[in-house]
């Protein structure tokens, strides 16, 4: 291989990633997010999930447990109605961040990241442009979730606070696409990534406030639950979206957002440098 054509290896690409400005970086990122976006135009069965997922939870839910569940929060379905909508927000996140980490991998097996790491661009780009689509995916999922809500009878009593409530919800799913990213990475396939994730998503899922009060789970599992930052950010939401304590339930979100954006972005940039 002539001199003209060879591949830089890790090491000169980790080095030259150090040498790019913020405002490289900032250019990168946008024509990154700008390639994915065309993807998506090309690929539109991408956005299915997106699509179609809160529709599905949202009347699943309410239609089907909604009587039962709303009668012991002292109401009916259309108090299950108030009570799910929001803890759905919590859900749509950590699905829509479980879709970053096998799409990653994909890319990975494809050798489309391996171009990307070739060319003189800044490393943490191609993972903040992926971040930057998937949070575009999770608002359209979360836009079509309240629309779906409010055509059967879910009533937003303040506006700003519907607002915090998204936005602590992007807040929180973006702090949990770092983990996938590093799954994405780290995991031999796709699917190896999705059965981790599924291993993960279905005990914060249903080990939490999102579909059901906790009062009446055993003491052990309410314990799990008092811990688990998906109760919290249902629980803020409900707050924000139709009234209620929130303060609490707002800095347990921010902290383990903050938290896992602190351990595992360096991580997921890391082994997006060196991975051989």
């Amino acid at each position: 291989m002539s001199a003209a054509t060879t591949v830089p290896t890790t090491r000169e690409t980790v080095e030259a990633d150090g040498r790019i400005g913020l405002r490289a970086h900032a250019r990168h990122t946008g024509a990154l997010v700008r390639r994915n976006l065309l993807w998506i135009r090309q690929d539109p069965e991408s956005m299915f999930d997106a699509v179609l997922m809160p529709i599905v939870f949202t009347l699943l839910f309410v239609y089907v447990f909604g009587g039962s569940i709303g009668q012991a929060l002292g109401g009916g379905q259309e108090q299950y109605v108030q009570y799910v909508v929001p803890g759905l927000m919590a859900m749509m996140g950590m699905n829509i961040a479980m879709g970053v980490g096998t799409g990653f991998n994909e890319d990975f097996q494809k050798g489309v990241m391996d171009r990307f790491r070739s060319l003189p661009i800044g490393r943490s780009s191609v993972l903040l442009a992926k971040i930057s689509v998937e949070l575009l995916r999770m608002l359209v999922a979360t836009t079509i979730l309240l629309t779906v809500g409010v055509l059967i009878g879910f009533d937003i009593t303040s506006w700003p606070g519907l607002f915090g409530a998204v936005g602590l919800s992007v807040v929180f799913g973006s702090s949990l696409m770092w983990i996938f990213l590093v799954l994405g990475v780290t995991m031999k396939n796709a699917q190896s990534v999705q059965a981790m994730g599924f291993l993960v998503l279905f005990p914060l899922q249903f080990g939490s406030s999102i579909f059901a009060p906790t009062q009446s789970m055993p003491g052990w599992l309410q314990s799990f639950t008092d811990y688990n930052p998906l109760s919290a950010l249902a629980d803020a939401a409900r707050g924000l979206m139709t009234g209620g304590p929130i303060a609490h339930d707002l800095i347990v979100t921010l902290c383990w957002s903050v938290g896992l954006t602190a351990v595992m972005a360096p991580i997921a940039i890391h082994k997006f440098k060196t991975k051989s």
